[in-house]
Formats: structure tokens, C-alpha cells, sequence
């Protein structure tokens, strides 16, 4: 291997070692004795290894069920996400309509508008409509993502139009045409747009804060911040709150990691 490859390897294991070594210390106090990750200096693995801080978690403070409401509500976002997302996408892609493009462009124009500013607005329409501290109310804003909406429609300008005349020609309904050719086609943007919303409905702490007042409804990130309040000087309490919170989502995106790139590579090439 030539002096300047492993210079380039050197270099990426590197900076591969400082992005990951947070995690890897987080994993490792986790499993500290308490008290033991306050010492000076930081030890970076425990003396003595104990479940216990996981016990507590799941046994004392009810993270089980934390941590059901947060599976339960990012499968329904996801699930609900893709039904409204993939059809729009794809019609604004492939369908003609009247008013298709400029309704897209300004749809594409709310997307520098910060998501905070709408919070106190949606708060107010859904308090009106007796869905606060509900897991409805929680779901809303998972339900038609702009960003979603734009990764489907660049991905699907990638279908040949012929190929979609030839099914018409055929006799082939839109629904079937939908069902049979382009929701295989999407396959890869659609797990990419998957993925995007359960990560991000699984770590979503503000909207659920704001509309989940009964504790009993709270998310992982939620519970995990107020046991916090609670718990702030238990260091490796927190660290194995924190690895039940990042796991799951770490093992989902590295299981679905090349189906991401794919999709990712090729939404941003078309159209």
C-alpha cells in the first residue's frame, strides 16, 4: 500500500475514532458503578460491570413503557407519513394538474420557514379540537412533511414516462399502475423517507413536551429529560437512559443504511 493511502486511512480511522468515542464512552459509563464516571480523571471503562443503572431504569422508573410510547408513536408517524407523502409526491412528479407546479414551489418555499414559528398556531388548532394530551395530537405534525413530499417527487421524475403510457395503453388503472410499477420503483426513497421520519418522530423532544401533559403519555426523550431533573448528579443512570434512547435507532439505520444512500444519491440527481 502506497505512504500516501495510509496516510488517507490513518486520517479517516482517526476522525472515525473522535466521532465515535462519545457513544463509546456513554455505552461504557453506562455500565459504571455509581459515582464512579465523577472521578478525576474519567475512568474509560468500569472497574466493576453492573446491570444495575438498566434495572432501575426499567424496573424503578417505568422506562418500558416510555419507550413503548415512543415505538408506537414513531411507527404510526412513519406508517401515516408514507400513505400521504408517496402518492403527493408521486403525482406532483408524474400527474398533470392544474396549478401542480406553483402549488409545489410554494409548497418547497415553506421549507426555509423554521418549524417553531407554526408550534404555537398548531397548539392552539388542536387545543380547539380537544386533541392535547393525545397521541393524535402528537402525530399531526408527522403526517405530510414538505421535505418528504420534495424527496418523493425528485425521485419519481426518474420513471420513464413511457413506461407509464405503455401501462395506460394496456388498460392498466392509475391505482394499478401505482400499486404494480411505481411503488416498487420507489422502493429506495420510500425507506429512505422511512427512516427519516422514525428517527425523527423517535427523537422529536419539543412537540411532544409541548402537547403530552400526562406523564403516563410521555416519549423516551421526554421521560428521559425530566428523570433528569430528578437524577442529575447519577451520571451513569443518565448514560444507560441515553443508550436505551440512541440504540434502537442506531441498529435501524445501520440495518437500513444502503437503502439510504441509495435513496439519498438518487433523489439528489434527478429532475
Amino acid at each position: 500500500m502506497k505512504p500516501r493511502a495510509i496516510l488517507l486511512n490513518l486520517a479517516v480511522g482517526l476522525i472515525g475514532l473522535i466521532v465515535l468515542f462519545p457513544l463509546l464512552w456513554m455505552l461504557s459509563v453506562s455500565f459504571m458503578t455509581t459515582g464512579e464516571a465523577a472521578t478525576f480523571p474519567p475512568p474509560l471503562l468500569p472497574k466493576s460491570w453492573t446491570l444495575q443503572h438498566y434495572r432501575d431504569l426499567f424496573v424503578i422508573q417505568g422506562m418500558g413503557r416510555y419507550m413503548w410510547n415512543s415505538f408506537a408513536l414513531a411507527s404510526l408517524a412513519t406508517g401515516l407519513a408514507l400513505l400521504f407523502t408517496v402518492p403527493a409526491g408521486y403525482a406532483f412528479a408524474k400527474l398533470a394538474f392544474k396549478g401542480r407546479d406553483r402549488v409545489f414551489q410554494i409548497l418547497v418555499g415553506a421549507l426555509v420557514v423554521p418549524a417553531q414559528i407554526g408550534t404555537l398556531p398548531l397548539f392552539l388548532m388542536l387545543k380547539s379540537m380537544g386533541l392535547v394530551n393525545t397521541y393524535a395530537g402528537a402525530l399531526v405534525p408527522w403526517l405530510a412533511s414538505i421535505f418528504g413530499l420534495f424527496l418523493v417527487r425528485q425521485y419519481s421524475l426518474s420513471i420513464p414516462d413511457e413506461m407509464l403510457e405503455a401501462a395506460r395503453i394496456d388498460g392498466a388503472s392509475e391505482g394499478q399502475i401505482f400499486r404494480r410499477i411505481v411503488l416498487p420503483t420507489l422502493q429506495p426513497i420510500i425507506v429512505t423517507l422511512a427512516l427519516f421520519v422514525f428517527l425523527g418522530s423517535w427523537n422529536d423532544f419539543l412537540w411532544p413536551l409541548i402537547i403530552l401533559t400526562d406523564q403516563s403519555n410521555y416519549t423516551l426523550p421526554v421521560a428521559l429529560a425530566a428523570l433528569s431533573r430528578e437524577h442529575v448528579q447519577d451520571i451513569e443512570l443518565m448514560m444507560a437512559g441515553a443508550v436505551i434512547t440512541v440504540a434502537p435507532v442506531l441498529i435501524l439505520f445501520l440495518a437500513l443504511q444502503r437503502y439510504y444512500i441509495r435513496g439519498m444519491l438518487a433523489g439528489s440527481v434527478k429532475g
